[in-house]
């Protein structure tokens, strides 16, 4: 029997993508998940009819799924409304902390027996109050005061699920900043971690079930009625590179052992090599950035090789730029035509195989994926174009993304911001360099492309969701609903699911009780598709 997942501010579903896909589906399977952003939660609704789909050899459902993604045609949900009304059973829109929804869940969890020994809860509440960038702009803010921010309460919502249902486990996911913020001149982490550990004394003031709160990366452990500020708060952080992922991506991960759970706290995670963003985007098909207006393969040609051309011609006239100028230049005579910008669906005509691990886990192991899905290019200004195109052959020159006004000196370049030399934004226009991991991809991607320029100078253009969804090691069968700037926000906001499988395969050790044992010593653990997926979806 598979331990039934809670699973709280699910989002487009990220962490029990991690989870349900580890041991093929036969280990975790989600009870029920909650989330309150409708974009978000069409994407977790479509993803929960895949899974159960493939979970029970419908064929026929199957296809209907593939036929959606690659023609958009006949919705699943009108040819399969048993199947379709099962996954909405499962993936529920709700917004923690309103009654009616709080009432809903709680009904759910009980009619479903969500508790106790099979049970494990899995989530993280948002994070946009506990933030630095956040933290930052509510700083600016005359009129913002932390007390009354409903969003440093959330995780209580998650304390009230722990207490109903009791898990013999949870995972709880946030950002690093949660570890400095403060409220009332409290420490938000220290607060977190006393009420995790007996979330029913902090829920109804009466002690109840206790966890033990355990690092997934150190022997770091925290017990009720340990003293907070003698935890080394950093032990909790998971840097997603240090274990095989494609971007440095930098997050507080807890594990909550429940107190009669025996659990000697040496299973961790077991790092591995990064990746670079080569590694994850490279072989997908190669785009040019649209034009804001009047788009045409022709006008963006010209315009971007002019660009290219004045740029050039600038940095000749700097001494120490003469070798950049040369790259400029070459790299102009190259700007064409040829690419197409792509689509919510993108025929590539050829489909790569998987070599890698890595490509693996993303790739489609049944062969019915036919297009690529979210790769569609952004429509950039004609000033954001010269950067970008800067920029990029500035890194592949150099080796390093180009930093601030210094690096920006050429005519045309600086943006108009009052505070650009100033050295507040040094980074505003990073290129994510092919050769190393990415940056953290984060819910801003969908503002704008600055910080996420592709490292092809003649693509010369931002990353795509599907781009930034396989830094985030989602599968290119994931398909993410809503518009554009909602499936960035989607996958910005998102638990890597390659390092919430990583995860699952801690729980599992600890829920086997075998201690000594890291993930990544069974060869089922290994971070690779089944071999009979395929089959399972034929």
């Amino acid at each position: 029997m598979a331990y039934k997942l809670i699973d709280l501010f699910a989002g487009p579903g990220g962490l029990g993508e991690g989870f349900t896909s580890f041991n093929e589906g036969k280990t975790f399977e989600i009870g029920v998940s909650a989330e309150m952003d409708a974009s978000a939660h069409s994407t977790l609704l479509l993803r929960s009819f895949f899974r159960k789909a493939k979970k029970r050899g419908n064929e026929r459902a199957m296809l209907a799924y593939y036929r959606f993604c690659n023609e958009g045609v006949k919705h699943p949900r009108d040819l399969f409304p048993e199947l379709w009304a099962a996954a909405a059973e499962e993936a529920q829109q709700l917004t923690l902390g309103k009654p009616e929804d709080n009432e809903k869940l709680d009904k759910l969890i009980a009619i479903r027996n969500l508790n106790g020994e099979k049970t494990i809860v899995i989530g993280g509440p948002p994070c946009q109050a506990y933030s630095l960038i956040g933290r930052a702009k509510n700083k600016g803010n005359a009129k913002y005061v932390a007390e009354d921010d409903h969003r440093h309460y959330l995780y209580k919502e998650y304390l009230r699920i722990l207490h109903l249902s009791k898990p013999v486990m949870f995972v709880m996911e946030n950002v690093k900043g949660i570890l400095s913020s403060r409220v009332n001149e409290r420490q938000v982490f220290h607060d977190i971690l006393n009420d995790l550990t007996d979330p029913t004394l902090a829920v109804t003031g009466n002690s109840g079930v206790r966890y033990t709160i355990h690092s997934l990366v150190t022997d770091t452990r925290f017990d009720y009625g340990a003293d907070p500020t003698q935890i080394e708060a950093n032990d909790f952080i998971i840097r997603a590179e240090e274990y095989g992922l494609p971007q440095a991506r930098h997050r507080v991960v807890l594990l909550g052992v429940r107190e009669d759970k025996k659990y000697s706290g040496d299973q961790l995670l077991k790092k591995a090599s990064p990746l670079a963003v080569e590694d994850a985007i490279k072989k997908l098909p190669a785009l040019r950035s649209q034009l804001s207006k009047d788009d045409s393969a022709k006008k963006w040609c010209e315009i971007v090789s002019g660009l290219g051309r004045a740029l050039s011609k600038s940095a000749n006239a700097i001494e120490d730029l003469a070798g950049l100028s040369k790259t400029l230049a070459k790299q102009a005579s190259k700007i064409s035509s040829d690419f197409g910008t792509g689509s919510l669906r993108y025929e590539d005509p050829v489909m790569r195989e998987a070599i890698t691990d890595f490509e693996r886990w993303v790739s489609d192991a049944t062969g019915k994926l036919k297009v690529h899905l979210n790769h569609q290019a952004r429509s950039h200004m004609n000033s954001d174009l010269g950067r970008y195109f800067y920029a990029a052959t500035f890194a592949a020159h150099y080796g390093r993304s180009p930093k601030g006004h210094a690096d920006f000196n050429l005519k045309g370049l600086a943006p108009a911001h009052a505070n650009w030399k100033t050295g507040k934004f040094a980074d505003r226009f990073r290129v994510q360099q092919y050769g190393a991991p990415s940056t953290t991809v984060t819910s801003h991607i969908a503002k704008d492309g600055h910080y996420y320029i592709h490292p092809d100078p003649l693509q010369c253009r931002s990353l795509t969701v599907r781009e930034a969804a396989r830094l985030q090691t989602f599968p290119d069968n994931y398909f993410f609903q809503g518009n554009r700037t909602q499936q960035y926000h989607q996958v910005g906001n998102a638990v890597p699911p390659m390092l919430a499988f990583q995860i699952a395969g801690v729980c599992e050790s600890i829920l086997k009780n075998s201690p000594g044992k890291k993930t990544g010593e069974d060869s089922h653990v290994r971070i690779v598709r089944s071999s009979n997926a395929t089959e399972e979806c034929a």
